[in-house]
C-alpha cells in the first residue's frame, strides 16, 4: 500500500523518518511517497486533505481534525522547545501589540502560542521561519516569532529576546508545550491507522539506538546548518513525546484546543483527537 507522507526538511523531522522511508525498519506492504515541505505549507496542504498522513501545527489540526486524526508517535511537544518573541531593538512587552510582528504562518502554533500572550496584537506579516530574523535586521518588522534552529542563532546575529512565548504556556497552564504533530486521514481505516503509528514509533526508536544512522540525510535537508545547531535541534525537539504522547502529553494538547477554544482563536473540534489505545 502507497501512502504519501509530508514532513518537513527540519532536522528534527528528518531525524525521526529516516528509518521509515529509506527501510531500515520493516515497512511490511507499506510504501511512502515522500512530500518535503516548509511547515507552514504542510499546514494548508493537510487543509485541503491532500496527504495521507503529515506533520502539521496542531494549531492547523483544529482546522483539519474532519478528516484527519493524530497518532501518538512522531510528535514535538516538551518543555523548554517553545517560541521565542525576539527584537532587534529593546521593545517593552507593554508595546508588542503596537508592533509589527513577524510570524511563521497564520496556522503555526507559534502564531497561536503568540495569540493567547498578545491577543491585542493583530499587525502581523507572514513569513517563511528563515526570514524573520533578516526582516528584522531590515527594520522590515519591529518584532518576529521564531521556531526551529534560529533559537539557537538569533543572539549571535546581535537580536534580543522579548519573551519566550513556550515559558509563557508552561507557567500559566503547568503542562508541555504542544508544538507539531503527526496527523492521518481517519479514511484510511482504524487498522492501517494503527500500523502507520507503529511504524513511526519503530522508526523513531531506531533513530535514538543509532544516531548516527540519519545523520547523512538530516545534515542534506538541513542546508548549511551548522553540525552542532542540527543536534541541538533534534535533542530540542525530539523526545519521549515523540516516541508516545502519553497521557500527559494528550492532556498538554487538549488543554491547548480548550483554551484557545474559550477566546475563539479556533473552532470547536467535535470529533475524536487521537488513535484508541
Amino acid at each position: 500500500m502507497k501512502l504519501t507522507l509530508g514532513f518537513s526538511p527540519c532536522p528534527n523531522d528528518t531525524f525521526i523518518f529516516d528509518a521509515l522511508v529509506h527501510h531500515k525498519i520493516d515497512t511490511g506492504d507499506y510504501t511512502f511517497e515522500v512530500v518535503m515541505e516548509d511547515v507552514e505549507a504542510l499546514n494548508k496542504m493537510a487543509r485541503a486533505g491532500k496527504v495521507d498522513i503529515t506533520k502539521l501545527s496542531f494549531h492547523a489540526y483544529a482546522y483539519a481534525s474532519a478528516d484527519y486524526i493524530l497518532l501518538n508517535a512522531g510528535s514535538a511537544l516538551g518543555k523548554g522547545c517553545g517560541p521565542l518573541l525576539i527584537s532587534k531593538d529593546p521593545i517593552p512587552v507593554s508595546r508588542v501589540p503596537d508592533c509589527v510582528v513577524g510570524i511563521p504562518g497564520r496556522m503555526t502554533t507559534a502564531n497561536l502560542l503568540f495569540s493567547l500572550a498578545f491577543p491585542d496584537a493583530i499587525t502581523k506579516k507572514e513569513l517563511l521561519f528563515s526570514h524573520i530574523e533578516q526582516e528584522l535586521l531590515d527594520d522590515r518588522i519591529d518584532a518576529g516569532v521564531i521556531i526551529h534552529e534560529n533559537r539557537f542563532t538569533y543572539e549571535g546575529k546581535g537580536l534580543q529576546k522579548i519573551m519566550d512565548l513556550g515559558a509563557y504556556w508552561e507557567s500559566n497552564y503547568q503542562v508541555p508545550v504542544p508544538l507539531g504533530g503527526i496527523a492521518a486521514k481517519r479514511s484510511l481505516g482504524e487498522g492501517t491507522i494503527r500500523d502507520i503509528d507503529r511504524l513511526i514509533r519503530e522508526s523513531v526508536a531506531f533513530a535514538f539506538a543509532d544516531r548516527s544512522s540519519s545523520t547523512a540525510y538530516t545534515a542534506r535537508h538541513a542546508q548549511e546548518m551548522d553540525e552542532d545547531v542540527m543536534e541541538q535541534h533534534i535533542r530540542l525537539y525530539v523526545n519521549e513525546f515523540s516516541l508516545d504522547l502519553g497521557e500527559e502529553g494528550r492532556n498538554a494538547i487538549e488543554r491547548m484546543y480548550q483554551t484557545a477554544q474559550e477566546i475563539r482563536l479556533i473552532p470547536g473540534i467535535t470529533r475524536p483527537l487521537f488513535i484508541q489505545l
